[in-house]
């Protein structure tokens, strides 16, 4: 069985998210083992600096990386990464697998996302959307499409 962690920056809070969350979690555990890693945000004031952002997203990264399991494939989602329909999503899923990939680590940054070098230090870069989506949201939307992904696989009826 394919060991996932999600290792996600800030905590969801809103219990419409939490539940969605737990809802994926629960079907993925079908297809995977599936651990969620929740690290603080660093707190910044309401108009912060670049430069304080840039500390902030620094020292997120070094938490981020205390928590990556040794041997771990990294995938950072980021809005310049690339950008995959969920066939193609699945298809790479596939992929890792028979590559040998024991455990695939998927990262969510936090409001202001990932700090450049954890993005550069990833296997792969992933785009959900040119769009904009809370952090909180996207860790909805990547349970769903990893659990969508799986039943691709499957050849399950979820996908149409």
């Amino acid at each position: 069985m394919k060991q996932v962690t999600m290792i996600c920056v800030g905590k969801l809070k809103e219990k419409f998210y939490a539940e969605a969350a737990a809802e994926y979690v629960k079907r993925l555990s079908r297809y995977c083992r599936l651990t969620v890693i929740e690290l603080p945000e660093q707190r910044l004031p309401d108009a912060p600096a670049p430069a304080g952002i840039q500390r902030a997203l620094a020292k997120e990264a070094e938490a981020i990386r205390a928590k990556i399991p040794p041997s771990s494939y990294v995938i950072a989602l980021c809005i310049e990464g690339r950008l995959r329909s969920s066939e193609e999503l699945a298809r790479q899923l596939d992929t890792w697998s028979n590559r040998g990939e024991k455990r695939l680590v998927f990262l969510i940054g936090g409001s202001y996302g990932l700090h450049p070098s954890v993005k550069s230090e990833a296997g792969v870069q992933l785009s959900m959307s040119p769009m904009t989506f809370p952090h909180h949201l996207a860790r909805v939307m990547l349970l769903e499409q990893l659990y969508r992904g799986f039943q691709i696989l499957e050849g399950g009826k979820y996908h149409k």
